[in-house]
């Protein structure tokens, strides 16, 4: 994150290994972007857990100011965030097949931006 980006610190604000909350979940949330660690993940059976599945709903924060503007790759991180949110996706995700069509489908979208600005 570059040091523009970086929100100005909260006094006495815990760190974990030595990350505020707000990189650590900033990290993990634009993580969300790839298909392939969403299927490492439904491959963990980490989608089965009701207490990630709220935690996937609490990170819905970033879907707004003035949090989204700290993400890198906003388009593909909102719209699996938001994929997320259901219970057939979290299942489907595992699938390959699946996985492929969302890798295609984020490789096509890269290829058109240039051209749709």
């Amino acid at each position: 994150m570059a040091a523009e980006q970086t929100p100005p610190p909260i006094p006495d604000e815990p760190k974990y290994g030595g990350f505020t909350r707000f990189e650590i979940e900033l990290e993990f949330v634009q993580s969300l972007a790839s298909p392939l660690y969403l299927n490492h993940l439904a491959a963990l059976k980490y989608f089965e857990n009701p207490a990630f599945v709220a935690y996937l709903a609490y990170l819905q924060y970033w879907t707004h100011p003035p949090y989204l503007k700290y993400l890198t790759y906003p388009g593909p991180t909102l719209k699996n965030l938001e994929l997320l949110q259901q219970e057939r996706f979290r299942r489907d995700i595992i699938d390959p097949d699946m996985m492929a069509m969302l890798m295609a489908s984020g490789a096509k979208s890269a290829m058109e931006w240039p051209n749709s600005r």
